[in-house]
């Protein structure tokens, strides 16, 4: 079957900067989130380097290990949980192996040799090569390899092996100690250079470790499953085509899917299979076995790989690991090369999506002006954009009567579908309406935000405060895995106390302030703060309402400071007023001309079904700023409707429609890798402002002292006129959110001409926890002029362990 009928899309890393560790075979390697960490292997003598790869920033490095470090292996046994690594095994030097384990807090980076007990009968596992070694829960099994015979290393004797042992682990740090479970049903038989993996059913739930593979005087291609709860083997009947006996190949699971590529295969000659010494090659033929019907899919023929330079080559002893979805393949061994009878390493590094993205988070809306809006959401991982689309309440006009107007270009992907990324940055057009001075620049799609970080005081006091813009290449870095690292890779050392705010994914959007996050369970991740310390919401409030009971404005309704706001899920974000740079595709086009024009008169409301997706652009982050989208061509709109995840357009066909004022817009988004454009997201709906109202209170600080908390905040940067007064909210508990949960009830605890105000324990103690996405209390912050009062700023303080206090 060719890769592109099969759906496959490899794509070769072609740039990476940092220290990149010398090819090899024999290497093995683990996936700790987006970092892929690869040990041990040889060429020309035995690597004992740790080198990690950043799959996000497409850096390596070396991080300072320490302690009990392992003198180099090759064909070891490598497993990963949590965020401590296991070695066990492995060639230390030629004909002596080793049967020594160690452990690899990566974390600290720190190197342990653990001595687990004895089984109580029998003996523990002899030094070994080539055997597997997989994980499930707190055990290790291990199975067969292979031994040498001989106590003289010069005198290599093999004895393959088909022995089987557990290793149960001690939670967090060390081990227990080894047993030999006693199996029914018939042993695999001796073999080493095969695959072990371990995959449970979700309709059964009964684990199961497969094996493939593997060598014995000859090479194998029987697959082998032992029930791990009744420890039980057998061989599984299976449909399809069984890849070609071989060994030294991998093994991944990822979904339902057991992937296996490369190895060692017989050579075929005029139709059979040879198998005597000297007539065998490596291949990089790629299949997969569907673990729920035990079906084979060939998807890369053996030899097609010669055909083409847009797959991995032949090899064997190579690494594969899986990172998401993503499969990546580095080096391994390429055969022997007659001209000098030796084996050459490749040195490429490859990957593969295997399907397509899940759809991200809802769109979450930072700040709104009168004509753009600063949206962001969710990172999903291993992906190469976004498309971003959006409709509005009110009809668009035909392209015929849309000038073209030029905006600022920030980077995003290419329009004809490619992963190469553009940036062409041009002076900003003028804006008719004033900037928000915010405490750092509006981030453009390739420039990551001033991140919000909450540092714990002596005096045990919490505040917000704005840290220093950040390099590109320390996005994405778990912080449990940070070390001080003083080189070029980026990675510093964490003094981060125990809350830091977060971005959230609930229809809300909001400042998170709290918890840093046990990292074996999640990841910190700077690039998912929200770029300042406001986010606004659509509900603008009257002085009217202010001082009467039953007025109410954009689904608020706000009451006298004993009583109740309540506040629509579905008019949750929007108002606010920061004119931020506008975001555009790259076009290619450099005589991109500047309209004046004001934007065309609204008409009138159409309904639901007519409504049509436009495209807002594909972008490389998980933000955007938008001011305008795409108008398509009147003949395609119709089809496009249909179509979700139609081809992208080429942009610089397409004309632009900028955003109206005082207009609700839809969004949704969708993320985009090898395999396609995704399912889109659940469906955003923001407000764009009405001129006149004050912004949304700016850089909200939150300290905290023993019997209450002190907010305050920065007035608006653009007033549109006198401040009269603030006024402040606290989403407190209520049986309304009961009968309807997404509708959060607020009651006003300040009103005043202050910027600040305390929060007292038993204001505090009546709060609500919204637990939408992670455990916080909600605040809201708005501020009034001549006109009323404009939209409000919300902040989220996480609040760590309250499950108990949620729903």
């Amino acid at each position: 079957m060719a890769a592109a009928a099969a759906g496959l899309s490899w794509r070769r890393v072609s740039s990476f900067t940092g220290p990149v560790p010398r090819s090899r075979h024999g290497h093995r390697a683990v996936a700790i989130r987006e970092l892929v960490i690869i040990f041990g292997g040889g060429n020309e003598g035995i690597a004992d380097e740790l080198h990690v790869y950043n799959t996000v920033t497409n850096q390596w490095f070396l991080p300072a290990v320490r302690g009990d470090i392992p003198p180099g292996c090759a064909a070891h046994g490598f497993v990963c949980d949590g965020t401590r690594i296991l070695v066990f095994g492995g060639m230390v030097e030629y004909g002596r192996y080793s049967n020594d384990l160690y452990e690899l807090q990566a974390s600290r980076w720190l190197w342990k040799k653990v001595k687990p007990q004895a089984p109580s009968t029998g003996s523990p596992p002899c030094p070994r090569l080539g055997h597997s070694f997989s994980l499930y829960g707190n055990k290790c099994y291990l199975f067969g390899g292979l031994a040498n015979e001989s106590e003289d290393s010069n005198n290599n004797i093999p004895r393959y092996l088909n022995d089987f042992y557990e290793l149960e682990l001690q939670h967090g740090s060390g081990v227990v100690g080894w047993s030999i479970p006693v199996t029914k049903g018939i042993l695999p038989s001796p073999r080493e250079s095969h695959t072990a993996i371990v995959y449970c059913r979700k309709d059964i739930g009964s684990p199961k470790m497969y094996i493939f593979g593997g060598m014995c005087g000859c090479r194998l291609n029987d697959l082998w499953e032992l029930d791990i709860e009744t420890m039980t083997w057998s061989r599984p009947e299976t449909k399809g085509t069984v890849p070609l006996p071989r060994s030294l190949h991998t093994a991944n699971v990822i979904g339902n899917k057991m992937y296996i590529f490369g190895g060692w295969v017989p050579q075929s000659t005029g139709g059979e299979i040879s198998t005597h010494d000297g007539e065998w090659k490596c291949t990089g033929s790629f299949s997969y076995l569907n673990l729920d019907t035990t079906e084979w899919i060939g998807l890369i023929s053996d030899g097609q790989e010669d055909k083409s330079n847009s797959l991995p080559g032949p090899r064997a002893g190579h690494c594969a690991v899986a990172v998401g979805t993503r499969l990546y393949i580095w080096s391994g061994r390429d055969g022997y090369r007659k001209a000098w009878n030796n084996q050459v390493c490749c040195k490429d590094l490859w990957y593969l999506d295997t399907e397509k993205p899940p759809a991200p988070s809802q769109v979450q809306l930072i700040r709104a002006t009168t004509n753009s809006f600063q949206v962001k959401w969710d990172e999903v991982p291993t992906v190469e954009g976004y498309l971003l689309q959006l409709h509005a309440d009110s009809p668009v006009p035909s392209v015929a009567g849309i000038p073209a107007t030029g905006v600022s270009e920030t980077s995003v992907l290419s329009s004809q579908g490619g992963s190469s990324l553009h940036q062409s940055p041009q002076s900003l057009p003028s804006v008719p309406y004033p900037e928000v001075k915010v405490d750092h620049p509006c981030p453009t799609n390739n420039v990551i935000p001033n991140n919000v970080q909450v540092s714990l005081s002596s005096n045990s006091l919490l505040k917000v405060e704005g840290k220093e813009k950040v390099a590109a290449s320390e996005n994405k870095i778990t912080q449990e895995i940070v070390k001080n690292h003083a080189d070029a890779t980026g990675f510093k050392k964490s003094n981060a106390p125990s809350l830091l705010p977060v971005c959230t994914s609930s229809p809300q959007t909001s400042v998170n302030v709290g918890e840093l996050h046990d990292l074996d369970k999640r990841t910190v991740n700077p690039d998912a703060t929200v770029s300042s310390t406001v986010s606004s919401t659509q509900s603008m409030v009257t002085q009217q309402a202010v001082k009467t009971e039953s007025s109410s404005t954009n689904g608020a309704v706000v009451k006298d400071e004993t009583s109740l706001t309540t506040f629509n899920s579905k008019s949750e974000a929007a108002e606010t007023a920061c004119t931020m740079p506008s975001t555009r595709v790259n076009t290619g086009q450099t005589n991109d001309s500047h309209s004046s024009k004001p934007p065309l008169r609204q008409m009138a409301p159409v309904k639901t079904r007519d409504r049509q997706w436009y495209d807002v652009g594909i972008f490389k982050n998980n933000s955007a700023v938008v001011s305008q989208f795409y108008l398509l061509p009147e003949e395609t709109m119709s089809v496009s409707n249909k179509m979700e995840s139609a081809n992208v357009p080429d942009y610089r066909l397409l004309k632009k429609q900028d955003l109206f004022p005082g207009t609700v817009y839809r969004f949704r988004v969708a993320a985009i890798n090898g395999c396609g454009v995704g399912p889109f997201s659940k469906i955003s709906e923001f407000k764009t402002c009405i001129p006149g109202f004050p912004g949304a209170p700016s850089t909200v600080k939150i300290t905290k002292s023993v019997d209450c908390i002190h907010l305050s905040w920065e007035p608006p940067s653009s007033p549109s006129g006198n401040i009269l007064e603030y006024s402040a909210y606290l989403a407190i508990r209520s049986t309304q959110l009961q009968e309807n949960p997404s509708q959060l009830v607020f009651m006003r605890i300040y009103c005043g001409l202050k910027t600040s105000c305390v929060v007292t324990a038993a204001q505090l103690s009546n709060a609500h926890v919204d637990c939408t996405s992670r455990p916080a209390i909600v605040f809201r912050i708005s501020a009034k002029n001549e006109r009323g009062y404009g939209p409000a700023t919300q902040v989220r303080w996480l609040q760590g362990k309250v499950s108990a206090r949620c729903g």
